[in-house]
């Protein structure tokens, strides 16, 4: 066994930077060893931070996140208040269009 002179060294990375890690390996169609390469990181390393940050060890910066997600669902709940209104304006739109084609064929009949 050889005998090293120099301690060696290790890395430590913020917990910023780990939950980044885990939230990249979350994404659908990314795979932990492809995120783990590209930050260049042992694939286990970040399977364990995985592991943490299920158990709510690892945490973001929570004032960062809770901004983000508030940002993202009032995003969403403008969209889905947008999508309403459209869908009301073409049922109204349908049901004109209905009563039109019965005015028609009742004009059409006599």
């Amino acid at each position: 066994m050889p005998k090293y002179n120099q301690p060696r060294k290790t890395w430590q990375y913020s917990n910023e930077f780990k939950a980044k890690a885990v939230q990249l390996s979350l994404i659908e169609g990314i795979q932990v060893q492809e995120v783990a390469n590209t930050l260049d990181i042992h694939p286990f390393m970040l399977s364990r931070w995985r592991k943490e940050y299920r158990e709510g060890k690892i945490v973001a910066d929570k004032r960062k996140k809770l901004t983000e997600a508030t940002r993202k669902q009032e995003k969403e709940i403008s969209k889905v208040k947008k999508l309403e209104a459209e869908n009301k304006k073409l049922k109204q739109e349908l049901d004109l269009l209905k009563k039109w084609q019965r005015f028609l064929a009742e004009e059409h009949q006599c």
